[in-house]
């Protein structure tokens, strides 16, 4: 079936529903802080704290992961952005410009699986490099409080300065090679967010403190980030097989080391909104989360020769066959 032929099979799935976006928005985050606050306020270290605490970070997590959507159907959302920034990216110092437009460097086939591309490491060829990066995201935390409450006010009064962290220090990256293309456009939208994220934190901490709440809070804030950042990584490295050999790759190779992992409950929990359905979305990038389930099962069923092996049954086997062909190549 040619690529235009399955464009047809799923032209009706391409136009996002607000509704369903803002729900789900609005309940994740809502729900997440809620959970997030009785954990600030219960006993240290009791069962309901860390039951609330478990809970808060699953769905920041899933409220975190609208990042994604923003970048591919954020401009056919009206203020949709704004409002994931207030409710998720300030408080979890993620504001949208580090993901935005960065990200389309992972789609585009001259960038896909290279050094220009920022999501993207030899993985499948060395067992060390992915236990490291698994890890290294638990100390997320520390290196966000650094960029956006520290250098930011630096950058604000230094010109040069700011100018270095928009194209090194803006973008999520796992790649130290990438370095993000500044625009006059670009550098306006970080100078703008940056200082409104850290106008943000600014009003909050003294708030917590005046309520004597700002050690308890910093302490599940912590923990939180770290636990969020850690399963984002384990979802970044279970959404590929990491196989480049640094060379472009058209748009079926790229499908093709890439990742669906249809099976229900549980694969929603660490690959929420839509990213359970990897290989789909490099394939169709403009499908709304919300409609790749029924752009899996249209595509599994009319070429179930390419779409069906690039299934996998779970987190677990995807991470040990990534970790299997790195000891195989090593």
């Amino acid at each position: 079936m040619s690529y235009h032929a399955r464009q047809s099979l799923l032209a009706d799935l391409h136009a996002p529903r607000p509704a369903i976006y803002w729900c789900d928005l609005i309940g994740s985050a809502g729900l997440g802080w809620a959970s997030f606050a009785w954990a600030v306020i219960s006993q240290p270290w009791s069962a309901i704290q860390l039951l609330t605490t478990a809970v808060a970070t699953l769905l920041l997590y899933r409220a975190l992961c609208f990042i994604h959507e923003i970048s591919h159907n954020g401009t056919r959302l009206r203020w949709f952005e704004a409002a994931w920034n207030l409710l998720v990216g300030f408080p979890l110092l993620l504001p949208s410009f580090t993901y935005a437009e960065v990200h389309f460097d992972h789609h585009r086939m001259s960038t896909y699986g290279t050094k220009a591309d920022p999501e993207y490491l030899p993985f499948a060829r060395s067992p060390a490099l992915t236990t490291w990066f698994c890890f290294a995201n638990l100390f997320a935390p520390l290196v966000l409080c650094l960029r956006f409450l520290i250098l930011t006010p630096i950058g604000l009064v230094i010109p040069r300065f700011e100018a270095w962290l928009v194209k090194h220090a803006s973008a999520i990256t796992m790649n130290m090679h990438y370095c993000r293309k500044s625009t006059a456009r670009t550098a306006h939208i970080i100078r703008r967010d940056s200082s409104l994220l850290l106008l943000y934190w600014l009003v909050a901490i003294p708030a917590l403190q005046s309520g004597h709440l700002l050690f308890p809070t910093a302490v599940i804030w912590l923990i939180v980030t770290a636990l969020v950042n850690f399963i984002n990584g384990l979802r970044t490295l279970a959404a590929h097989g990491y196989e480049s050999a640094g060379q472009p790759m058209e748009r079926m190779r790229q499908v093709a080391d890439s990742i669906d992992v249809p099976n229900g409950f549980w694969a929603e929990l660490w690959a929420p909104v839509g990213l359970r359905y990897h290989a789909i979305h490099h394939c169709f990038p403009s499908i709304p989360y919300h409609d790749l389930p029924r752009a899996y099962r249209r595509l599994t069923a009319a070429m179930p020769e390419t779409y069906g092996t690039m299934s996998r049954a779970g987190l677990f086997q995807c991470l040990g066959a990534l970790f299997s062909k790195g000891l195989r190549a090593s």
